[in-house]
Protein backbone atom coordinates (compact mmCIF):
# COMPACT_ATOMS: atom_id res chain seq x y z
CA UNK A 1 0.00 0.00 0.00
CA UNK A 2 1.13 3.55 -0.67
CA UNK A 3 -0.09 6.80 0.87
CA UNK A 4 0.60 10.00 -1.07
CA UNK A 5 0.68 12.96 1.31
CA UNK A 6 -0.23 16.51 0.44
CA UNK A 7 2.60 19.00 -0.05
CA UNK A 8 1.23 20.96 2.91
CA UNK A 9 1.95 18.09 5.34
CA UNK A 10 4.41 19.14 8.04
CA UNK A 11 7.30 17.00 9.24
CA UNK A 12 5.57 16.65 12.60
CA UNK A 13 2.37 15.40 10.98
CA UNK A 14 4.31 12.97 8.80
CA UNK A 15 6.29 11.74 11.80
CA UNK A 16 3.10 11.14 13.79
CA UNK A 17 1.56 9.17 10.90
CA UNK A 18 4.72 7.09 10.42
CA UNK A 19 4.77 6.31 14.15
CA UNK A 20 1.15 5.19 13.99
CA UNK A 21 1.87 2.85 11.07
CA UNK A 22 4.87 1.38 12.87
CA UNK A 23 2.68 0.83 15.91
CA UNK A 24 0.47 -1.30 13.67
CA UNK A 25 3.48 -3.47 12.76
CA UNK A 26 3.88 -1.85 9.34
CA UNK A 27 7.29 -0.93 7.94
CA UNK A 28 7.32 2.50 6.31
CA UNK A 29 9.48 3.56 3.36
CA UNK A 30 9.41 7.35 3.03
CA UNK A 31 10.19 9.03 -0.29
CA UNK A 32 10.22 12.81 -0.38
CA UNK A 33 9.76 14.37 -3.82
CA UNK A 34 9.54 17.96 -5.02
CA UNK A 35 5.76 18.16 -4.74
CA UNK A 36 4.69 15.42 -2.35
CA UNK A 37 5.82 12.76 0.10
CA UNK A 38 5.07 9.11 -0.58
CA UNK A 39 4.85 6.57 2.23
CA UNK A 40 5.35 2.98 1.10
CA UNK A 41 3.70 0.62 3.59
CA UNK A 42 5.22 -2.87 3.78
CA UNK A 43 3.65 -5.67 5.80
CA UNK A 44 0.12 -6.86 6.52
CA UNK A 45 -1.85 -3.81 5.42
CA UNK A 46 -5.20 -5.63 5.34
CA UNK A 47 -5.99 -4.22 8.79
CA UNK A 48 -5.50 -0.64 7.57
CA UNK A 49 -8.80 1.09 6.84
CA UNK A 50 -8.26 2.85 3.52
CA UNK A 51 -11.31 5.10 3.97
CA UNK A 52 -10.08 6.23 7.39
CA UNK A 53 -6.61 6.87 6.01
CA UNK A 54 -7.99 8.74 3.02
CA UNK A 55 -10.01 10.99 5.32
CA UNK A 56 -6.91 12.40 7.04
CA UNK A 57 -6.21 16.04 6.19
CA UNK A 58 -2.62 15.38 5.11
CA UNK A 59 -3.41 12.40 2.84
CA UNK A 60 -3.90 13.02 -0.88
CA UNK A 61 -4.37 9.45 -2.12
CA UNK A 62 -4.14 5.84 -0.92
CA UNK A 63 -3.74 2.83 -3.22
CA UNK A 64 -2.87 -0.82 -2.81
CA UNK A 65 0.14 -2.12 -4.71
CA UNK A 66 -0.51 -5.46 -6.38
CA UNK A 67 3.07 -6.12 -7.54
CA UNK A 68 5.13 -8.32 -5.20
CA UNK A 69 8.15 -6.01 -5.46
CA UNK A 70 7.67 -3.07 -3.12
CA UNK A 71 10.88 -1.15 -2.44
CA UNK A 72 11.93 -1.39 -6.09
CA UNK A 73 8.51 -0.20 -7.25
CA UNK A 74 8.25 3.27 -8.80
CA UNK A 75 4.89 3.70 -7.07
CA UNK A 76 6.76 3.62 -3.75
CA UNK A 77 9.48 5.96 -5.00
CA UNK A 78 8.29 8.18 -7.90
CA UNK A 79 11.62 10.01 -8.24
CA UNK A 80 14.52 8.30 -10.03
CA UNK A 81 17.13 6.86 -7.70
CA UNK A 82 20.64 8.21 -8.22
CA UNK A 83 23.43 5.81 -7.20
CA UNK A 84 26.82 7.22 -6.23
CA UNK A 85 29.47 4.84 -7.55
CA UNK A 86 32.70 6.08 -6.06
CA UNK A 87 31.92 9.65 -7.03
CA UNK A 88 30.30 8.80 -10.39
CA UNK A 89 26.53 9.33 -10.34
CA UNK A 90 24.23 6.97 -12.26
CA UNK A 91 20.50 7.56 -12.73
CA UNK A 92 18.24 10.58 -12.62
CA UNK A 93 19.74 12.02 -15.81
CA UNK A 94 23.33 11.11 -14.93
CA UNK A 95 24.96 8.86 -17.55
CA UNK A 96 28.05 6.67 -17.16
CA UNK A 97 30.06 4.12 -19.13
CA UNK A 98 31.76 1.13 -17.47
CA UNK A 99 34.50 -0.27 -19.68
CA UNK A 100 37.37 -2.72 -19.42
CA UNK A 101 38.32 -6.35 -20.00
CA UNK A 102 36.14 -9.34 -19.23
CA UNK A 103 38.99 -10.75 -17.12
CA UNK A 104 41.89 -9.10 -15.36
CA UNK A 105 44.92 -10.92 -16.76
CA UNK A 106 48.00 -8.90 -15.80
CA UNK A 107 49.11 -5.55 -14.36
CA UNK A 108 50.12 -4.24 -17.78
CA UNK A 109 46.83 -5.32 -19.40
CA UNK A 110 44.49 -3.76 -16.85
CA UNK A 111 46.41 -0.49 -16.37
CA UNK A 112 46.86 0.05 -20.11
CA UNK A 113 43.16 -0.62 -20.69
CA UNK A 114 42.13 1.63 -17.81
CA UNK A 115 44.11 4.55 -19.21
CA UNK A 116 42.76 4.07 -22.72
CA UNK A 117 39.10 3.77 -21.75
CA UNK A 118 39.38 6.81 -19.49
CA UNK A 119 40.88 8.83 -22.34
CA UNK A 120 37.94 7.78 -24.52
CA UNK A 121 35.39 8.95 -21.95
CA UNK A 122 34.62 5.93 -19.76
CA UNK A 123 33.80 6.86 -16.17
CA UNK A 124 34.22 3.47 -14.46
CA UNK A 125 36.61 0.56 -14.97
CA UNK A 126 35.12 -2.92 -15.18
CA UNK A 127 37.14 -6.09 -14.95
CA UNK A 128 36.58 -9.64 -13.78
CA UNK A 129 38.66 -11.02 -10.91
CA UNK A 130 36.38 -13.97 -10.17
CA UNK A 131 35.05 -15.43 -13.41
CA UNK A 132 32.09 -17.83 -13.61
CA UNK A 133 32.67 -19.91 -16.75
CA UNK A 134 30.52 -22.51 -18.45
CA UNK A 135 33.43 -24.94 -18.61
CA UNK A 136 35.39 -25.82 -15.46
CA UNK A 137 38.53 -25.96 -17.63
CA UNK A 138 38.33 -22.32 -18.75
CA UNK A 139 40.22 -19.48 -17.07
CA UNK A 140 38.51 -18.71 -13.75
CA UNK A 141 40.16 -15.36 -13.04
CA UNK A 142 43.02 -14.16 -10.84
CA UNK A 143 40.65 -13.88 -7.86
CA UNK A 144 42.12 -11.84 -4.96
CA UNK A 145 45.15 -10.86 -7.06
CA UNK A 146 42.76 -9.58 -9.73
CA UNK A 147 41.11 -7.22 -7.25
CA UNK A 148 44.53 -5.96 -6.18
CA UNK A 149 45.38 -5.19 -9.81
CA UNK A 150 42.05 -3.40 -10.30
CA UNK A 151 42.85 -1.23 -7.30
CA UNK A 152 46.27 -0.45 -8.82
CA UNK A 153 44.52 0.61 -12.03
CA UNK A 154 42.14 2.77 -9.99
CA UNK A 155 45.10 4.44 -8.28
CA UNK A 156 46.70 5.10 -11.67
CA UNK A 157 43.59 6.55 -13.34
CA UNK A 158 41.11 7.57 -10.65
CA UNK A 159 38.40 5.40 -12.21
CA UNK A 160 36.05 3.66 -9.74
CA UNK A 161 36.05 -0.12 -10.25
CA UNK A 162 33.30 -2.62 -11.00
CA UNK A 163 33.89 -6.33 -10.49
CA UNK A 164 31.82 -9.47 -10.01
CA UNK A 165 31.25 -11.42 -6.82
CA UNK A 166 30.41 -15.13 -6.84
CA UNK A 167 30.21 -16.07 -3.16
CA UNK A 168 29.17 -14.19 -0.02
CA UNK A 169 32.30 -15.53 1.68
CA UNK A 170 34.36 -13.32 -0.65
CA UNK A 171 32.75 -10.08 0.59
CA UNK A 172 35.74 -9.06 2.77
CA UNK A 173 37.86 -9.01 -0.40
CA UNK A 174 35.49 -6.41 -1.91
CA UNK A 175 35.81 -3.79 0.86
CA UNK A 176 37.63 -1.35 -1.48
CA UNK A 177 35.60 -2.19 -4.61
CA UNK A 178 33.29 0.66 -5.68
CA UNK A 179 30.55 -1.39 -7.40
CA UNK A 180 29.86 -5.08 -6.80
CA UNK A 181 28.45 -6.87 -9.83
CA UNK A 182 26.11 -9.85 -9.56
CA UNK A 183 26.36 -11.90 -12.74
CA UNK A 184 23.48 -13.41 -14.67
CA UNK A 185 24.13 -16.88 -13.23
CA UNK A 186 23.79 -15.53 -9.68
CA UNK A 187 20.75 -13.33 -10.17
CA UNK A 188 18.66 -15.77 -8.13
CA UNK A 189 21.35 -16.75 -5.63
CA UNK A 190 19.15 -15.43 -2.85
CA UNK A 191 21.59 -16.03 0.02
CA UNK A 192 24.20 -13.98 -1.84
CA UNK A 193 21.64 -11.25 -2.55
CA UNK A 194 20.65 -11.07 1.12
CA UNK A 195 24.32 -10.77 2.13
CA UNK A 196 24.79 -7.93 -0.37
CA UNK A 197 21.71 -6.29 1.09
CA UNK A 198 23.57 -5.91 4.37
CA UNK A 199 26.57 -4.11 2.84
CA UNK A 200 26.82 -0.43 1.99
CA UNK A 201 27.96 -0.81 -1.63
CA UNK A 202 26.34 -0.10 -4.99
CA UNK A 203 25.19 -3.37 -6.59
CA UNK A 204 25.01 -3.94 -10.35
CA UNK A 205 22.44 -6.74 -10.73
CA UNK A 206 22.45 -8.48 -14.10
CA UNK A 207 19.34 -10.07 -15.58
CA UNK A 208 19.45 -13.87 -15.60
CA UNK A 209 19.79 -15.89 -18.79
CA UNK A 210 16.06 -16.65 -18.96
CA UNK A 211 14.70 -14.28 -16.31
CA UNK A 212 11.61 -12.16 -16.73
CA UNK A 213 11.68 -8.51 -15.74
CA UNK A 214 9.50 -9.37 -12.75
CA UNK A 215 12.06 -11.95 -11.60
CA UNK A 216 14.85 -9.39 -12.01
CA UNK A 217 12.92 -6.90 -9.89
CA UNK A 218 12.21 -9.52 -7.24
CA UNK A 219 15.95 -10.23 -7.04
CA UNK A 220 16.54 -6.50 -6.56
CA UNK A 221 13.90 -6.63 -3.82
CA UNK A 222 15.95 -9.28 -1.98
CA UNK A 223 18.86 -6.84 -1.78
CA UNK A 224 16.74 -3.82 -0.91
CA UNK A 225 14.68 -5.63 1.73
CA UNK A 226 17.90 -6.07 3.74
CA UNK A 227 18.57 -2.34 3.73
CA UNK A 228 20.79 -1.70 0.70
CA UNK A 229 18.90 0.46 -1.80
CA UNK A 230 21.93 1.21 -4.01
CA UNK A 231 20.86 -1.21 -6.73
CA UNK A 232 21.26 -0.87 -10.51
CA UNK A 233 19.62 -3.26 -12.97
CA UNK A 234 21.47 -4.52 -16.04
CA UNK A 235 19.90 -5.76 -19.27
CA UNK A 236 22.55 -8.06 -20.76
CA UNK A 237 20.45 -10.14 -23.12
CA UNK A 238 18.32 -13.22 -22.55
CA UNK A 239 18.57 -16.69 -24.04
CA UNK A 240 16.21 -17.32 -26.96
CA UNK A 241 16.18 -19.65 -29.97
CA UNK A 242 18.39 -17.23 -31.96
CA UNK A 243 21.93 -18.50 -32.59
CA UNK A 244 23.57 -15.69 -34.57
CA UNK A 245 24.05 -13.70 -31.39
CA UNK A 246 25.20 -14.94 -27.98
CA UNK A 247 21.95 -13.70 -26.42
CA UNK A 248 19.00 -11.57 -27.51
CA UNK A 249 19.23 -7.99 -26.28
CA UNK A 250 15.82 -6.95 -24.97
CA UNK A 251 15.93 -3.24 -25.75
CA UNK A 252 12.28 -2.88 -24.72
CA UNK A 253 13.27 -3.90 -21.18
CA UNK A 254 15.01 -0.54 -20.67
CA UNK A 255 11.93 1.72 -21.00
CA UNK A 256 9.71 -0.95 -19.41
CA UNK A 257 11.93 -1.16 -16.34
CA UNK A 258 11.93 2.63 -16.10
CA UNK A 259 8.13 2.48 -15.92
CA UNK A 260 8.17 -0.21 -13.25
CA UNK A 261 11.04 0.92 -11.04
CA UNK A 262 12.97 3.96 -9.89
CA UNK A 263 16.29 2.09 -10.04
CA UNK A 264 18.88 2.95 -12.72
CA UNK A 265 18.99 0.67 -15.77
CA UNK A 266 22.27 -0.31 -17.43
CA UNK A 267 22.72 -1.84 -20.89
CA UNK A 268 25.43 -4.42 -21.65
CA UNK A 269 25.81 -4.82 -25.43
CA UNK A 270 28.91 -7.02 -25.09
CA UNK A 271 27.33 -10.00 -23.34
CA UNK A 272 24.07 -9.41 -25.17
CA UNK A 273 25.52 -9.94 -28.64
CA UNK A 274 28.83 -11.77 -28.21
CA UNK A 275 30.05 -10.07 -31.40
CA UNK A 276 32.21 -6.96 -31.45
CA UNK A 277 30.66 -5.82 -34.76
CA UNK A 278 27.29 -5.46 -33.03
CA UNK A 279 28.39 -3.60 -29.91
CA UNK A 280 28.26 -0.13 -31.46
CA UNK A 281 24.69 -0.31 -32.88
CA UNK A 282 23.30 -2.08 -29.81
CA UNK A 283 25.01 0.43 -27.49
CA UNK A 284 23.43 3.30 -29.42
CA UNK A 285 20.04 1.56 -29.28
CA UNK A 286 20.36 1.16 -25.50
CA UNK A 287 21.19 4.84 -25.08
CA UNK A 288 18.30 5.87 -27.33
CA UNK A 289 15.97 3.64 -25.27
CA UNK A 290 16.95 5.47 -22.09
CA UNK A 291 19.76 3.47 -20.49
CA UNK A 292 21.36 5.26 -17.54
CA UNK A 293 24.72 3.60 -18.20
CA UNK A 294 26.50 1.10 -20.46
CA UNK A 295 28.93 -1.70 -19.66
CA UNK A 296 31.31 -2.51 -22.52
CA UNK A 297 34.18 -4.98 -22.75
CA UNK A 298 37.51 -3.57 -23.97
CA UNK A 299 40.79 -5.47 -24.27
CA UNK A 300 44.15 -4.27 -25.67
CA UNK A 301 44.50 -7.47 -27.71
CA UNK A 302 41.15 -9.32 -28.00
CA UNK A 303 42.62 -12.18 -30.05
CA UNK A 304 44.73 -13.16 -27.03
CA UNK A 305 42.10 -12.51 -24.35
CA UNK A 306 41.68 -15.33 -21.83
CA UNK A 307 37.89 -14.88 -21.90
CA UNK A 308 35.28 -13.38 -24.24
CA UNK A 309 37.73 -12.07 -26.81
CA UNK A 310 35.12 -12.25 -29.59
CA UNK A 311 32.96 -9.65 -27.87
CA UNK A 312 35.77 -7.34 -26.75
CA UNK A 313 36.58 -4.08 -28.49
CA UNK A 314 40.10 -2.80 -29.00
CA UNK A 315 40.77 0.60 -27.38
CA UNK A 316 40.65 2.24 -30.82
CA UNK A 317 37.26 0.66 -31.52
CA UNK A 318 36.03 1.85 -28.14
CA UNK A 319 37.08 5.39 -29.05
CA UNK A 320 34.78 5.20 -32.07
CA UNK A 321 31.88 3.72 -30.11
CA UNK A 322 32.12 6.48 -27.50
CA UNK A 323 31.96 9.12 -30.22
CA UNK A 324 28.75 7.55 -31.60
CA UNK A 325 27.26 7.24 -28.11
CA UNK A 326 27.94 10.90 -27.42
CA UNK A 327 26.28 11.87 -30.70
CA UNK A 328 23.14 9.92 -29.78
CA UNK A 329 23.09 11.49 -26.33
CA UNK A 330 23.49 14.98 -27.80
CA UNK A 331 20.43 14.39 -30.00
CA UNK A 332 18.40 13.13 -27.04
Amino acid sequence: MIAVLKHTATKEQIGNLVSWFEGQGIKVHESEGDYCTVLGLIGDTTKIDIDMLQSLDIVEQVTRVSEPFKKANRKFHPEDTVVDCGGVLIGGGNFAVMAGPCSVESREQIIETAKRVKDAGATLLRGGAFKPRTSPYDFQGLKEKGIELLLEAKAATGLPIVTEIMDAEHLPLFKDVDVIQVGARNMQNFELLKALGKCDKPILLKRGLSATMKELLMSAEYIMSEGNEKVMLCERGIRTYETYTRNTFDVSAIPMLHELTHLPVVGDPSHATGRRSLIEPVAMAAVAAGADALEIEVHPNPSKALSDGAQSLTPDMFDGVMQKINKVRSIL
